[in-house]
C-alpha cells in the first residue's frame, strides 16, 4: 500500500488544484474519537494551560502524551480515507518530512560517533580543527532531541489538518517548519551554538567553492553529503512546490511539470555532491601533485552516468531505454559500487589498525564487544559492499516511486556512513600520530648521512 505507484483518485475531497478554494472533508468528524478520547485530550490540554509540565529530563527523552495522542487521532483519520486517496496523501506528506527525519537520524548517529571518539581518547577536535567551543556528544543529542520533537509535531499537524479538510492550514505546516530550520541555521546572534553553526556554514561554503586548500573537515563533510544526495533532491522538490504554491494540491502530479517527478532538476541535485567532491580532488591534486587524488576524482565521476542514464528513461522512447541506455546504466552502476567499495576498504580505512578506535579508556560493554573482534571486520566489509550496491538504487531517478523503500535505503546508507566515520577518523588519527615519528626518523637518517660524509672527507 505505502510503496505502490500513486494514482490520482477522481473527485477526491482532500486534494485541490493549485489556487482553488479549500474543500471540506467528507469524513464524519464525529467518528474521529469517542467521548473518552475527547475527555482525555481535553484534560491534557487543560494541564498544559495551567502550567503543569513534565520534568526536563523526561521531556528530553520521551515525547509528550499530547503529541502521541494527536498523532494517533491524525493517523486514524488518514487511515479512514480510501486507499487511493490515502496513498496520494501519504506520498506528498512523505516528501515534505522525510528529508528532515533523515537529517535527524544523521544528527543522532553523529552524536554516537563523538561519544565513541571521546571514550577512545580520539582527539577529534584536533582532527577537524575545531575551536574550544565545539559541541560534544550530549549537546549534539540535545539538538537531535529537539529535532525529534519538532519535526514529528509538524508532521502530526499536517496529517490532522489535511485529513480534516483544513487544506490551507495543513499546507502552511511544512512551509513554517522549513522556514524555522533556515532561520535557526543563519541566525546571526550568539545563541544556539553560533560558533558551531558558523563552522558548518563556512565548511559548506568551502565545499561549494573550493578556492582554498582542502582540509580534512572539508572533504569529510563532502563525503557525508554524497550519502545525503537523496535528502537534497527531496528538499529541492519540497521547496519547489512551496515556491510555486503547490503544497497540498495535485498541481505537482503532472510528472513533466516544473515540480514533477520527471523534472530535470532531480538528477542535477542528485549529482551535485559528487561534483563538489570531484572538484575537491582536483584541487588537492593541484596543491599536492598526488596521483591518488586523481584516482579518487575518478571514483566520484563514476556516479555521474548512473544518475543521468537513469533520468533518461523519462526523456527517450521506451525501446531505446531498454535496448541501449538500460544496459549502460547497469554497467555504470556496477562500476560505481565496486570502485567505491574498493576505495573504502583500501584507502579510507586502515585495516592494520581496525577497531582500535573501540579501545576505550575505561572498561565498557561496547569496547568488549567490538575491540579486536574479527566479526567486526566481516560485518563492516560485508555490509559496506551490500549497501554500496543498494545505494545505486537511490541514485536512479526511474526507481524513485516506491518511497518507503527509498526511505529505508537512504536510512541504511546513512547507517553505512555512520560506520564509515569510525574507521575513516581512526585512519586519520593514526596518520597524525605517526607523523612525528616519521619526521624524527628522517632527521636521524639525515644526521647519520651527514656524519658519514664528514668522516669520509676527513
Amino acid at each position: 500500500m505505502f510503496g505502490g505507484v500513486v494514482t490520482v483518485p477522481s473527485n477526491s475531497p482532500h486534494l485541490r488544484k493549485s489556487g482553488s478554494r479549500p474543500v471540506v472533508s467528507d469524513l464524519d468528524t464525529s467518528d474521529l474519537g469517542s467521548s473518552v478520547e475527547e475527555n482525555f485530550l481535553h484534560s491534557i490540554e487543560s494541564n498544559e494551560m495551567k502550567g503543569i509540565s513534565t520534568p526536563l529530563s523526561s521531556a528530553a527523552i520521551m515525547p509528550s502524551p499530547i503529541l502521541l495522542w494527536r498523532f494517533k487521532i491524525g493517523w486514524d483519520s488518514v487511515m479512514r480515507m480510501s486507499v487511493d486517496k490515502r496513498d496520494l496523501f501519504l506520498y506528498e506528506a512523505f516528501l515534505y518530512y522525510n528529508p528532515l527525519l533523515l537529517v535527524t537520524l544523521m544528527v543522532w548517529l553523529w552524536g554516537v560517533n563523538l561519544w565513541v571518539f571521546a571514550q577512545g581518547n580520539i582527539n577529534y577536535a584536533k582532527i577537524f580543527d575545531l575551536d574550544q567551543n565545539h559541541l560534544i556528544c550530549r549537546e549534539i543529542w540535545k539538538c537531535a532531541t529537539w529535532m525529534t520533537i519538532v519535526v514529528p509535531t509538524s508532521m502530526t499537524a499536517y496529517l490532522y489538518l489535511y485529513s480534516h479538510g483544513e487544506v490551507s492550514l495543513a499546507a502552511s505546516q511544512p512551509v513554517l517548519l522549513y522556514a524555522a530550520v533556515a532561520m535557526v541555521l543563519i541566525f546571526p546572534f550568539d545563541i544556539f551554538y553560533l560558533s558551531s553553526r558558523f563552522f558548518l556554514l563556512r565548511t559548506l561554503w568551502r565545499i561549494v567553492f573550493p578556492l582554498q586548500a582542502i582540509t580534512f573537515a572539508d572533504f569529510f563533510l563532502a563525503d557525508i553529503l554524497t550519502s545525503m544526495s537523496k535528502v537534497f533532491s527531496d528538499l529541492e522538490r519540497s521547496v519547489c512546490r512551496m515556491v510555486h504554491r503547490q503544497v497540498a494540491t495535485i498541481a505537482w502530479f503532472e510528472a513533466d511539470s516544473v515540480c514533477g517527478s520527471h523534472a530535470i532538476a532531480i538528477p542535477i541535485v542528485l549529482v551535485l555532491p559528487y561534483i563538489f567532491r570531484l572538484f575537491q580532488c582536483l584541487r588537492q591534486y593541484k596543491d599536492t601533485g598526488e596521483k591518488n587524488t586523481l584516482l579518487n576524482a575518478l571514483k566520484y565521476s563514476t556516479a555521474v552516468p548512473v544518475i543521468f542514464l537513469s533520468a533518461l528513461k523519462y526523456h527517450v522512447f521506451p525501446d531505446k531505454w531498454t535496448n541501449m541506455y538500460r544496459p549502460l546504466w547497469l554497467l555504470s552502476s556496477v562500476l560505481n559500487s565496486l570502485y567505491s567499495f574498493y576505495w573504502d576498504v583500501t584507502r579510507d580505512w586502515d585495516l592494520s589498525g581496525f577497531t582500535r578506535i573501540f579501545k576505550f579508556s575505561k572498561p565498557h560493554l561496547f569496547s568488549h564487544m567490538l575491540y579486536g573482534r574479527k566479526w567486526v571486520y566481516f560485518w563492516v566489509i560485508g555490509s559496506n559492499l551490500i549497501l554500496r550496491c543498494t545505494w545505486t538504487y537511490k541514485l536512479s531517478a526511474h526507481l524513485r516511486h516506491n518511497y518507503i523503500t527509498l526511505f529505508t535505503i537512504t536510512a541504511l546508507e546513512i547507517f553505512r556512513r555512520f560506520q564509515w566515520v569510525f574507521f575513516r577518523v581512526e585512519n586519520e588519527w593514526n596518520k597524525m600520530n605517526s607523523k612525528p615519528n616519521i619526521q624524527l626518523g628522517d632527521i636521524s637518517n639525515d644526521e647519520e648521512k651527514l656524519l658519514n660524509s664528514n668522516d669520509h672527507n676527513i
